[in-house]
């Protein structure tokens, strides 16, 4: 979803159905992965709040997090090491392409997406509730800096 107006409406809107107050801080949070620029660690969010407040602690945006994962609202991507990204502009499951040099990750639109669950689907016999696709690689960026 481009518009991450939109995205913070929706985000506030199930909050407040579910009777959670709309504080300073979660809207915060809420702003921050409604953008979900570079898919952001909950260190990212807590570094970025932090300037605007200081006492909020790490647990907070932790807890805000899985709230808002509870209600289907961020997609967590998981990682052996325990470095989490998460993206809160598209929380439905989506491809991304995960550089192993500087952790950027990116979401390409693969058209072919929805064709390959269906045929994943019709060939296992299963109902695929969700999906996770992630492909690994070395960014342009580290590769210029490599040679």
């Amino acid at each position: 979803m481009a518009d991450h107006k939109k995205r913070v409406d929706i985000i506030i809107g199930k909050l407040r159905e579910n009777g959670h107050k709309i504080t300073p801080q979660r809207m915060a949070i809420v702003e921050i992965l409604a953008r979900s620029y570079g898919h952001p660690s909950v260190d990212d969010i807590h570094d970025h709040i932090k300037k605007d407040f200081p006492t909020m602690s790490l647990a907070t945006v932790y807890r805000n997090i899985v709230l808002l994962k509870s209600f289907n609202e961020v997609l967590e991507l998981g990682f052996p090491d325990g470095s989490n990204r998460y993206d809160g502009n598209k929380p439905d499951p989506h491809p991304h392409v995960i550089c192993v040099k500087c952790k950027k990750i990116v979401d390409p639109d693969l058209d072919s997406l929805d064709e390959m669950t269906n045929e994943v689907a019709e060939e296992t016999d299963f109902t695929i509730l969700h999906h996770r696709l992630d492909f690994f690689g070395i960014c342009s960026n580290c590769m210029a800096k490599k040679k």
